[in-house]
């Protein structure tokens, strides 16, 4: 049996669903979350209707759900819309719907959103274009498109991404500022802001959180100990903070507009 990219991703993050919910390990994606919502801000209003695609734990939909009318969260997984729905639950918000859905393929109208956002997703995704054309397809005119993901810096040395699949098999490739803001102007809309963030973070809790195997696990810890004695370069920038292995993403925050 063929097993696709899309496959990959709902056999992983299934497993990761339940680590979303543990502080110890989600920090990465919590840590710059309110940044992420500061940054939406001008653009949020109580009448938007909004969608969150390949919304994971959707999130970002929980931060900004008393800002709007109304938030969809849509994902491939349903183990990690549990965890949103439950999340959602214990909070009391009325105002957010849980989809399962393909962002390639989204199950919406034309011009159905008001505001649509993506976090995380693009270097995760086989198609990071059709998930771009297809935000900004079911975005109406003058809509906000909000695109925050890992991104690769201009000038890195190494491969990261091959690191980051020994990590996770459903990783795809990390693109560029400038290829993101490529994918959205050919998708139809402008980017009109955006803002970089380095974010130095431990090793074993982002390896746990995936629960790599620890053969594999120990491969990618000795590459990056190789690297901070001379050796070859990774492009995860390793460094130790407090005597622990650390290593750096870049997070890109952009604002476009639909066309």
């Amino acid at each position: 049996m063929t097993v696709t990219h899309d496959d990959k991703v709902v056999r992983e993050f299934s497993k990761q669903a339940a680590g979303f919910a543990d502080p110890r390990l989600n920090a990465a994606f919590t840590r710059h979350l309110d940044d992420l919502v500061r940054f939406m801000d001008p653009e949020l209003d109580l009448d938007d209707n909004v969608l969150e695609v390949a919304a994971g734990t959707a999130l970002v939909s929980l931060a900004i759900a008393h800002r709007v009318r109304h938030v969809t969260a849509l994902d491939l997984t349903p183990a990690m819309l549990a965890e949103g729905k439950r999340e959602a639950d214990r909070r009391g918000l009325t105002n957010v719907t849980f989809t399962e859905g393909d962002a390639t393929a989204l199950p919406y109208l034309d011009r159905s959103f008001t505001l649509v956002v993506t976090r995380f997703s693009l270097h995760q995704v086989a198609d990071p274009a059709a998930v771009v054309r297809e935000m900004a397809r079911v975005s109406r005119p003058g809509a906000a498109l909000i695109v925050a993901d890992l991104v690769r810096p201009d000038g890195l040395e190494g491969d990261p991404d091959r690191i980051e699949r020994l990590r996770d098999p459903s990783h795809g490739t990390m693109l560029t500022r400038a290829g993101i803001a490529a994918l959205v102007a050919d998708a139809g809309a402008e980017v009109k802001r955006s803002r970089s963030i380095d974010f130095t973070r431990p090793l074993g809790p982002w390896l746990e959180l995936s629960q790599t195997p620890a053969d594999v696990a120990g491969r990618i810890r000795r590459e990056l100990e190789d690297e901070l004695s001379g050796g070859p370069a990774t492009g995860m920038r390793p460094s130790r903070v407090d005597g622990e292995l650390h290593f750096t993403h870049t997070y890109l925050f952009q604002h476009a507009i639909a066309g």
